[in-house]
């Protein structure tokens, strides 16, 4: 039940208020049987506020707002309609005014108006209710996770260059996705933001979808439709800073309202922008709440919190810092805020996806915060990132050198729940497309494109590529152009984008695959320590104790009758391999391979394969008297 207005405005005093975006911002509001609009925001230090816009010919002072709490002014009209422009005129102590837009304003002008708009919640019909009732009967850490991370105005463009509106693009986007077998959608920021280049990351409207692409209830239906389609839609959320458009967050009532007063401590110099203060009560009521609004009223599956390191330390990017009040460098205050957030995300769904872009070794991220950790169910894993990525640049005649960036990150696969990214920031800034991160010619960087998504797909952890990794775009990630697709004229790039397909769906199909994505018990390794040879191989184990035996080799040596303890006896029939032909491989594939009484390492039976160049290959374990040669199994030479 709704709270009344007392006691909302005491929850969001005290910080306690979740749906704060219910009551500020501007609401439809009947009074005396005439109707008209309410609006409220908070604005704790202002010498007088007025709200100003279409329905009064944006005159100043002919709306006066009147303070109703500590901090929180009101003002109510009857001239008010849906679709007018308005700001609020705030009168700063020192006597100065400045025009602003509205903190929960749902909806925001196109630019380079920067007004709020009034925008009424609800009203949108949904037809998800079946994708609901699915995702409320599993578990996203014991479900498969592919994500597929997109944004939007550089996915695809019209032939004019124009970008799609988000009504617009939702069947393409939904369809796409679906055919290739991805199981959720990850958006870049699409809270209202001025600045293109920043992708979204420096936020000026909360609560507003960027009207880049159209209204919020377009928004909506392209939600909608990926919801129909199976897909889950995660959002990439940004609490960690703002930036200083002065019709922002900024100093909003002439003093630092929503950030940190202190001038040592209230900026990432790096970014420009403004740094949250999360001890005031005010500014965590309102961004919890933002949370809440993306999930419920937009239907999001989770959030992807950016930038949680810069949240966590007191000395991110910093030279000096002012110390905690125990004398750490941690913030306590973003630590006590976090857990807040996920308590609050989960209480409203409790199969909501809630994970960290944290690249730090904080510890207990992903864990509960009874047991003292930050509530999150997932972290990104980039030290994976990171060490993968380096050793894949290597030449493969140095691969050997570097075999301990495959290895080190099993010592700390599952202390965490984690999402294993390939994300756009590993494609921009000149970093290079991920085709371009691969040594060799161009049929090399292909197979070394296949075994680094494969090696991904077996990896302990859910999944996350950036859209163009799945055909293998050449150039860098640009945000005001499309994607290269015209590349799927060339045969290369279709066999890439088709293998792309046929792993996601291989992935999708096999539990072992991600069942057991968090404990031992769902992997062991088989030969982790031959770098001279550059092989990695190790087993995949599901619930009911399936198993997949993955192959990886990292040189572009073809390995004939090479020895791998196995744990049982019978015979391991390989069941997908990226060298395929059909994938743009050499088709040098695997035979069965017949475990022999022969024991190799801790293992009492071996047997001998035949491992492809620069590939990895999926065996499944068969009993010697089920065992029917597939098809496509052995040699193509």
């Amino acid at each position: 039940m709704k709270q009344g207005l007392p006691e909302f405005l005491e929850s969001y005093h005290n910080g306690s208020a979740i749906r704060a975006y219910e009551y500020l911002g501007c609401h439809p509001e009947e009074r005396d049987g005439t109707p008209g609009f309410v609006f409220r925001v908070w604005v704790p230090n202002a010498q007088a506020v007025s709200v100003v816009g279409d329905f009064n010919h944006w005159s100043g002072g002919t709306l006066p707002m009147e303070k109703i709490s500590r901090g929180v002014w009101e003002a109510w009209t009857p001239d008010a309609r849906e679709g007018d422009a308005y700001k609020y005129l705030v009168c700063h102590w020192s006597g100065k005014t400045v025009y602003k837009a509205d903190p929960v304003g749902f909806r925001s002008c196109r630019a380079p108006d920067t007004s709020s708009m009034i925008s009424v919640l609800g009203g949108y019909e949904w037809h998800d209710g079946g994708y609901f009732a699915r995702a409320a009967r599993r578990s996203p850490l014991q479900s498969p996770m592919n994500i597929y991370e997109v944004h939007l105005g550089s996915w695809r463009r019209k032939p004019d260059g124009s970008v799609y509106s988000y009504g617009e693009i939702a069947p393409i986007l939904a369809e796409y996705v679906k055919s290739m077998g991805y199981t959720y959608v990850e958006l870049m920021p699409l809270c209202e933001y001025p600045y293109d280049p920043s992708w979204g990351y420096q936020v000026t409207g909360y609560y507003a979808p960027t009207s880049r692409y159209g209204a919020p209830e377009e928004l909506k239906e392209l939600v909608d439709k990926l919801h129909q389609a199976g897909i889950g839609v995660i959002l990439d959320w940004v609490p960690a800073h703002f930036p200083k458009d002065e019709y922002g967050l900024y100093e909003f009532d002439g003093s630092c309202t929503y950030e940190l007063s202190d001038p040592a401590m209230n900026e990432h110099a790096g970014w420009g922008t403004r740094i949250f203060d999360f001890g005031k009560p005010e500014v965590c009521s309102f961004l919890i709440s933002n949370a809440v609004y993306w999930l419920e009223e937009f239907h999001m599956d989770g959030l992807r919190v950016d930038a949680v390191s810069a949240m966590l330390y007191l000395d991110y990017n910093r030279t000096s810092y002012v110390p905690n009040r125990f004398g750490g460098r941690e913030n306590l205050e973003a630590i006590d805020f976090l857990r807040r957030l996920n308590r609050a995300c989960f209480s409203v769904r409790k199969d909501v996806v809630m994970a960290a872009e944290e690249s730090t070794a904080f510890p207990l991220v992903t864990r509960p915060d009874f047991d003292g950790g930050l509530g999150f169910l997932f972290k990104w894993n980039m030290g994976w990132m990171n060490d993968t990525l380096r050793y894949m640049q290597e030449d493969p005649i140095y691969r050997k050198y570097k075999h301990d960036l495959l290895t080190f990150s099993m010592s700390y696969a599952f202390s965490e729940n984690y999402i294993l990214p390939l994300s756009h920031d590993e494609v921009v800034n000149g970093k290079g497309s991920l085709m371009v991160k691969m040594p060799g010619d161009y049929f090399w960087k292909f197979a070394n494109l296949r075994l680094l998504r494969g090696y991904q797909m077996a990896h302990p952890g859910k999944k996350l590529s950036f859209m163009g990794n799945e055909f293998g775009q050449f150039t860098e990630w640009s945000f005001h152009k499309e994607l290269d697709w015209m590349l799927l004229g060339y045969e290369m790039h279709q066999k890439m984008q088709a293998y792309t397909r046929d792993l996601n769906l291989f992935y999708k199909n096999h539990d072992q695959l991600w069942a057991e994505d968090y404990s031992w018990e769902g992997y062991q390794w088989i030969q982790p320590n031959d770098g001279d040879n550059s092989v990695l191989a190790f087993r995949r184990i599901d619930k009911r104790k399936r198993e997949l035996l993955v192959v990886c080799n990292f040189t572009p040596v073809l390995r004939e009758d090479y020895r791998l303890g196995v744990p049982k006896p019978g015979v391991y029939v390989p069941v997908f391999c990226s060298d395929e032909l059909k994938y743009g491989g050499g088709g040098y594939l695997s035979a069965p391979a017949e475990s022999e009484a022969v024991s190799f390492r801790e293992y009492a039976h071996s047997a001998r394969f035949r491992i492809p160049p620069m590939s990895v290959t999926f065996f499944s374990h068969k009993e010697k008297k089920n065992v029917i040669s597939p098809e496509n199994t052995g040699s193509d030479k």
